[in-house]
Order: C-alpha cells, then structure tokens, then sequence
C-alpha cells in the first residue's frame, strides 16, 4: 500500500500546482501585454534597454523589472536610459503589486494621465527631469507613497497641494522647476512629518515660510529657492537641528538671521543669496561643518567672525555686494581644501590672508572693490590650481611676486587700480591659459618681456595708465586671439610694429598718449574685425595709409601727431573731423571741418614742359585702352558686359546636386541690379537662368594664392599659401554632403583667383525675420509658425544628430531660416558652422560666434561650444515665433528677448498665453502657448538642463496644433496675402 499511498500524495500536489498555476499564469501574461505595450511606447528610444523585452522572456527577467516572490511585477526601473515616447500609465497602473515607477533622467512627453491614481500601492515614483506638458493629477489615492520626484518634468498649471495630506507617508517630495501657477506656501506639507528631503525651489510659491516649519524636524534637506517669498526667515527654522542642506537664494527675505540659527550645527551648506536680508552674521559663528556659504546680493554688513578662520571644512565662501566691514580672519581657508572666495565689492580692510591656498586647491580669489591694503602674499606664487586672481580697486602695494605672472591654469589676472610697482616679468609667457591681463592705474614700469607672446591664449590685454615704457615687443602680432589691446598712458617708445596686423581678431587698439614715432603701419588696415583704433597723442608721422579705408572703424583717433598729407576719401568724413585735429600737415578733399583742403586754385602752376608730359602720358594711356579693348573684343567669350567676374577659363565649377546649367549662366548676371542682400563677406545674387529657375548666388571676394593684398602685406584672416576664407571653408565643408528637406541646399560651388560663388536654391519668401519683423507680406497664423518651428527643429535635429559627425550651426537666428514658397523653412548661412571631431569632443573657441540677442550665455563665461547652444538659439526663435516680439527691443530694458519671457511667466501673474502675439487667431493662441513653454525650457541658463534638438522635435510634435476643418482652411486661405 506504500508505493500507492506515495503515489496518490504526488498526484495531491501536482493538482495543486496546476492550480496555483493557473492563478499565476494569466496574470504574468497580462503583465507581460502591459510591459510589451511600454516599450512599444518608447520604440524610439536610442537605448539598449529592451534588448530582453520579448514576448519570448519572462518579464522578470526583462532588464529594469523587479518582481516579488510571486513572480508579479514589483519595480520598473529605468532612470538615465534615454527614453523617449509617452508613458502608458493606464497599462502599467494595471500592475497589482507595482510599488516603484523609477523614469526620471529620461526625455518622456505627453501627460501624467489621471490614470496615475490607480497605482494605489506605489511607494516610490519618481518622473522628475523629463518633458512632460500638462497638470499633474490628484494624488490623494496614493497613501503608500514614500518617495515623490517630479522635478523639472515639464509639468505646469495649478499643482494639486490639497492632494498631498493623504501622503502622511511621504519622506522625499521633489516638486521644483517647474512652471506651476502661483500658490502661498503650501501648509499641507507641514503634515508630512516623516519628511527628510524638501525641494520645492522654482515652484512658484509666495508669501512667507511658516513658523510650523519646524514641525519637519526630521528634514536634512531644504530649498525653497527662486520663488515669491518675503519676511524674515522664521524662528521655527532652528528647530530643524538636522538640516545640513538650507538653500534660501533668489527669493525677497528681509530682516536678520533669527537668534538660535547657530542650533543648525549640522549644516553643511547655506545659500541665501540674492535677497535683501540685514544685520551682521555673527549667528553663523557657529555652524563648524559648513562647507559651502553663499550669502551674495544682500545688505548684511558688520565683520566676518573670527572663527570662521577655524572652519576646517569651508571649501567656498561668497559674500559679494553687501556692505561687510573690518579684516578677514587671517586663518581662513587654512584648515581645508580650501577652493573659492568672492567678496568682491564690499568694505573690507587690512591684509589679503596668507594661507587660502595652503592646500593647494584654491581656484578663485575675488577681492575686487573693497579696501584691502599691503602686498599680494608670496604663498600664492605656489598656487598652481588658481584660475582667477582678482583684485583689482583696492590700496594694495608692492612689486607682485614673479612667479604669479606665470600660474599655469590662471584665465584671469586683475590687479588694476592699486598701487602695484615694478615690472611684468618674464615669467608670463608660462601662463599658457591666461586670457585676460587687467593692469590698468597702476605704477608698473620697465619694459613689457617679448615673452608675452607665449601666452597665447591671451584675448585682452589692459595696460593703461602706468610707467611702463621701451617698445612694443613686435612678438604681440602672434598673439593671434588679442581681440583688445590697450597700452594708452604709458611711455612707450619706439614704431608700431607692423606685426599687429597678424592679430586676425583684434577688435579695439588703443596706444594713445605715448611716445611713439613713426609711420602708421598699413598692415592695422587689413584687420578685419577693427571696429576702434586710437593713436592719438603721439609722435607719429608720414601718411596715413590707404588700407584704413577698407577697415570698419566706428572710433578712429588720430589727433595730436606729427601726421601729413592727404586723408583717405573713407575716413575723411565729418564723424571724424576730431580725429585728426593737432596733425598741420593733414589735409582733406572731402570739406570736413577743422582740415584744410588739399589742393587750391591758386597755387601748382603746371610748367609747359609738365603740360607736355601729361599730355603725352594721357595719350599714351588711350592708346593702351583703345588696344585693350580691341582685345576684348576679339576674345570669344560673349554677353559679358557689366560682368565684375573674370575670363571663363578662370572658374572652377563643383557641382554637389545634378545641375541644368553651367557657371557662364551664372556669373554673367551677377549685375548690381540682381543684388538682394550684403553681409560681412559679400553680397547675395537672385540668378534668373534661361529655363526660368530661379538661384541665389553668394559670392565671397578671396585674396590672391599668396595670401597678400594689392598692398603687399598678408592679410590676419589667410595662412600663406591659403586662398580661402573661413566662411567659404565653414559653409561648402557643411552644406556640401548634406541632403534634408529643412536645409537650404547648395548646388555648386565656382572658384577663381579672387572670388568664391556659393549657388544654391533661391528662397522666394525670404526670412523668417522678414516675415515676423519687417515686410510680414503673408499672414501667418499660428498653424503656419507652427510648422516653421517644426520644420527648422527637424533640419536642426538632423544636423545635430543625423549627419555622419554632429554640425553645430553656430548662428541659429529667424534670419538664418529661409522660406520656400510654400513657407516650408530651411536652415541657412552656415559661415560659423563647426562640425565636431571624431573624438567627440566639443571643445571651446575664444571669438563670440553667433548674434546679440541669441548666444547662449555659457558663451559670456566659457565660451563654450556644443549643440545645447544651437538649442538655446533656437529657443530664441520660437519666443519670436510666438510672441512676434525681436530678440531686443527698447521696451525690455536691458533684458532681452528671453529674459522678458521668463520674467513675465515665471515672475508675474501673467500667464504664457497672454504673450502670444495678437495677430495670431483667438482658437490656436492656447497652442502658441504650450510652445512657448517649450522655448523657456530650450532657453534654461545651465546647458545640460536644456533638452535635445531630437528631444525638442518630439515635443513639438507632442503639441501639434488642432487644424480647423477644410471649409475653415479655405476660407482662411483666401485672405492669407495682405
């Protein structure tokens, strides 16, 4: 009976397996439909996370799943996986035993559906850093919830703050940045008592911070930055005993730091910064495990504490524009890794302490505009990480120890207004880094080394007002990025030399009130960038050269030298009629005033012998042009007149499209009256060929294979032996191998000895400036603005992220997208474009590419290049596109474009949609609106906050206007010209 027994017992518990199983089964099959269905969602995402996901697997096994011992799915993790599409929260809501949604660091859109309240057991959510559009639904029903971020996720409108008393669970909220409509303080946070973690920075909240803060004693974490809140900082803050982070800045809090804030003994970093609080900080005397204290743009005033100099974990310290007083602790930055000071414009006295670099870390010191008295401290001559030493307007004194002038990692030295002495030693020429030399009003003295050239990373150089004299070193002209130049006040001695024509980026030179003599060397001409040149108050002589008439100077002074002859017709106008005033022997065709004319009626009798050598010279000369132009007309080629080209034997055509014509056709129309446009490197041509097309030509003037001019002096923008211009290099490099709908195409380039034509598709609708700004010959609705955007966003997206190696366009603007007949938008002018190295580096360029009103502001600090400033550019577009305002104009006051926008949305009770332009219909402003949303995150201050173009693209198509039925299409489209 054994074996029957055994056998029966087996068979009892193969029953209940099948059983179980069959409980289990269905649910993991509707699980595995329900995770099938989010990844299809996110089909488009560049990530290899799904690479487990098949219906093959067990979900359990699928990469970023975590299930319970009952095999139901628990988890779904997939943070930082570069996720794009729309989230299903109506499926995974179905999952029963889902407790944790971890999605944040992705690039997700659409909305956070109202099915989110189904997901009654999540304890850990987690959407923030996303770009989400839309509320945020009511989240009453998720009472387990434990951990709620839904940072910077795009979400807007009115927050359900009501909603959060039913998460008595909660221990970390993150809610900020977001573009929330404006709310007091939220008191039903006070209830969240287990709560460590509180962000609720950029959250549009107003009023003041309660006293019942102090009932979330449990809290390490606190920001309520950049929102509307005003008063003093409660005295219920000091309970919170166990807060090591407190961040205040960007707000309107008043009054002093409440007595008890030195309770706060665990506090590790304090930022109140940009407020308007008041009194002393002797409060914070305290606080021994701060490590970082902001406290800039207030009004505090008194006297650092001494015990500050005993903090031996304070690595950064900022405390400018206040109105402190009296010495800083001697001992400060000696106990620690010591990194940055700032309390640059203040009332401090007494000596710069010794030891803040005593640990070699120091980065930046910035004592500028206070009072400080003594010499710069030798110890810093060892400081090899500092990267800005400024202290400049202070009484400091004393020779600066040599070695300082050669750190190798400073950017920026600014020791002007003091009283320093002695010389610029040698030693800069191992400041491989330095970019900026601030000397000015000082007592310098001695000659400046020819060893400044080393540093060739050198853009200004200021040097005014001092005692420094000898000649200009000619090893300046290799310091190719100089774009200022000022060596005013000095004696220098000795000619100009001729090699500051080789500074291809000069901008302003200025060697006024000198000792100089000499010629003016004709090489300062050919600068291309020159916008400001000052020689005044020397001892200079001869002509001025002919070349000046080709630079593009709005300030030119030339007065008080020992010049003579005849002023250039360029610059012989009355806007520098001072300019050249104290030269006697200067004299003027032009009539300007205060100069006398070059030639009178009275004088210059002509000799007969003269008469008779002009007269035959005047002949011979006919008789050469009557054989010229016999020549010409002898030669085969016909239909050149008013041609400024050369022989057609002279062109070299390369075609990059199938062409139907050939470069006679086009260069023989390049006429004045075909003229459409002019820029920095020549004009732009409209080319009617014999079939009816229609081209537009830009042709770039080159100089001769040499890289020399008519004048015989090398031009700073060619390398000898280079004939091309870097925009001709920039713009043919780009365009030629790129194929898309939404970039202008390029046909064919034509080259000669002098000149470069760039032929491509000819844009009847001009620019989308024309259109929103000046002639505006076709109305555009929001429906066609909104298809420009998408378009430009698309062509942008493929350069950024379809072309073999990522183009950075460098110069997106409204008149840089060009209009096709049918209004479609293509990307254009692609002079400054860089297309980033194999090795995927970014890199930097030290000359500001782009245009006022559009660069990025990382260009202003940095001068950074990568695709998130095309993006930021971009941004500014879609606010024109939107609003139909320019990028500056004189009602934003000395904001500009983007500035005005966020300010107006984020600082004020007025909402996005009443910035949409008035032009635009009633029935589409609301989805104007959601892109100028879409432009404020494109236009966020940090880069990498900023999203994608391809990211950009998703959500534009995420907020897709809702088109009008035909009938309406068509009645719109009988009145669409004006």
């Amino acid at each position: 009976m054994l074996p029957y027994n055994i056998s029966g017992h087996r068979t009892f518990l193969l029953l209940i397996a099948l059983f179980f199983s069959a409980l289990v089964l269905p649910a993991t099959s509707d699980e595995l439909q329900v995770l099938l269905k989010l990844k299809s969602n996110l089909e488009n995402s560049n990530s290899h996370v799904f690479s487990t996901w098949s219906s093959e697997n067990s979900p359990c096994n699928f990469t970023g799943i975590v299930c319970d011992t009952n095999q139901m799915v628990r988890e779904i993790n997939l943070p930082l996986q570069n996720l794009v599409g729309t989230v299903p929260f109506d499926a995974i809501c179905s999952l029963e035993s889902l407790e944790k949604v971890s999605l944040g660091n992705n690039s997700l859109v659409g909305d956070i559906s109202d099915h989110l309240r189904n997901c009654t057991n999540l304890k850990y959510l987690d959407l923030g850093w996303n770009f989400f559009s839309g509320g945020v639904p009511d989240l009453s029903s998720l009472t387990k919830l434990e951990f709620l971020s839904l940072n910077l996720s795009g979400v807007s409108g009115s927050f359900p703050w009501k909603s959060l008393e039913n998460l008595t669970s909660l221990s970390f909220l993150s809610l900020g940045d977001n573009l929330f409509e404006k709310n007091l303080f939220p008191l039903e946070i006070l209830k969240l008592e287990k709560l460590y973690w509180l962000y609720l920075t950029n959250s549009s909240i107003e009023g003041q911070i309660p006293e019942d803060i102090g009932r979330l004693t449990l809290l390490e974490h606190l920001e309520l930055s950049a929102n509307f809140l005003f008063g003093k900082i409660p005295v219920g803050i000091t309970k919170l005993t166990k807060l090591s982070d407190l961040f205040l800045y960007d707000n309107n809090l008043s009054g002093k730091f409440p007595v008890g804030f030195g309770n706060l003994s665990n506090l590790e970093a304090l930022d109140a910064s940009n407020n308007s609080l008041e009194g002393d900080i002797s409060e914070l005397k305290s606080l021994t495990n701060l490590g970082i204290l902001q406290l800039f743009e207030n009004q505090l005033s008194g006297e650092v504490p001494v015990e500050f100099g005993d903090f031996k974990f304070l690595r950064e310290i900022s405390l400018y524009s206040n109105r402190f007083t009296g010495s800083l602790p001697q001992k400060i930055g000696s106990w620690t890794d010591f990194q940055s000071i700032d309390v640059a414009e203040n009332f401090f006295t007494g000596p710069i302490p010794p030891d803040m670099c005593k640990e070699g870390k120091m980065v930046d010191i910035l004592l500028l505009q206070n009072n400080f008295t003594g010499e710069i401290p030798e110890t810093y001559a060892n400081c090899l990480t500092l990267d800005r030493f400024r202290v400049s307007n202070n009484s400091l004194s004393g020779p600066v120890p040599p070695a300082i002038w050669g750190l190798p990692n400073l950017s920026i030295l600014d020791l002007a207004f003091n009283q320093f002495e002695g010389p610029v030693t040698r030693d800069i020429g191992q400041a491989k880094y330095l970019s900026r030399l601030f000397l000015a009003h000082n007592q310098f003295s001695g000659e400046l080394p020819g060893t400044i050239s080393d540093a060739s990373s050198l853009e200004t150089i200021v040097l005014s007002s001092n005692n420094f004299s000898g000649e200009i070193p000619s090893t300046v002209g290799e310091l190719v990025r100089l774009s200022s130049f000022y060596l005013d006040g000095n004696n220098f001695s000795g000619a100009i030399p001729h090699s500051l024509g080789s500074c291809g980026s000069l901008n302003v030179l200025n060697l006024a009130k000198n000792s100089l003599y000499g010629e003016i060397p004709a090489s300062l001409g050919y600068l291309q960038t020159l916008n400001s040149l000052n020689l005044s108050d020397n001892k200079l002589s001869g002509k001025i050269p002919e070349s000046l008439s080709s630079s593009r100077l709005s300030l030119l002074d030339l007065s008080n030298n020992q010049l003579s002859g005849r002023i250039p017709d360029s610059i012989s106008v009355n806007v520098f009629s001072e300019s050249f005033v104290g030269n006697p022997g200067l004299c003027s065709d032009s009539g300007i005033r205060n100069l006398r004319p070059c030639a009178s009626s009275s004088g210059n009798k002509m000799s007969i012998q003269s008469k008779v050598i002009v007269s035959c010279s005047v002949a011979g000369v006919f008789v050469l042009v009557l054989l010229l132009v016999a020549l010409i007309l002898a030669s085969p080629r016909k239909n050149s007149e008013n041609c400024p080209m050369q022989r057609r034997d002279s062109w070299d055509l390369k075609q990059y499209h199938i062409l139907s014509f050939g470069e006679e056709e086009v260069v023989k129309a390049l006429k004045q009256e075909n003229v459409i446009g002019k820029g920095g490197c020549g004009s732009v041509y409209k080319v009617t060929l014999s079939c009816g097309k229609q081209l537009a030509v830009k042709h770039i003037w080159k100089q001769d294979s040499s890289g020399e001019n008519k004048f015989g002096t090398t031009s700073p923008m060619l390398e000898k032996g280079k004939t091309r211009t870097p925009e001709y290099d920039a713009e043919v490099a780009t365009l030629s191998s790129i194929r898309h709908v939404n970039v202008v195409k390029l046909y064919c380039s034509i080259t000669s000895e002098d000149s470069h034509l760039l032929v491509y598709e000819f844009m009847p609708n001009g620019s989308l400036w024309d259109q929103l700004h000046t002639r505006q010959q076709i109305r555009m609705d929001w429906s066609v603005r909104y298809e420009i955007a998408l378009g430009a966003a698309r062509g942008l997206e493929y350069l950024h992220h379809g072309c073999d190696r990522p183009v950075i366009h460098r110069d997106v603007k409204s008149s840089n997208i060009l209009l096709d007949e049918n209004m479609k938008p293509r990307i254009a002018d692609f002079g400054l474009a860089k297309v980033v190295q194999p090795n995927g580096l970014r890199g930097t360029t030290h000359l500001i590419a782009g245009t006022y009103g559009y660069i990025a502001p990382e260009y202003a600090y940095a001068y950074k290049v990568d695709e998130k400033s095309d993006v930021y550019s971009f941004g500014v577009v879609l606010m024109e596109l939107v609003t139909g305002r320019r990028p500056t104009e004189p009602d934003f006051g000395d904001k500009d474009l983007v500035q005005w926008v966020c300010d107006t949305v984020m600082r004020s009770e007025e909402k996005a949609i009443n910035l949409v332009d008035s032009t635009i219909s009633d029935r589409l402003k609301e989805d104007a609106a959601k892109v100028l949303t879409i432009a404020i995150r494109c236009t966020i201050k940090i880069p990498t906050l900023r999203p994608s173009m391809k990211m950009v693209v998703h959500m534009l198509e995420d907020v897709a206007p809702c088109l009008p039925d035909e009938a309406t299409v068509k009645s719109d489209g009988q009145n669409s010209r004006q």
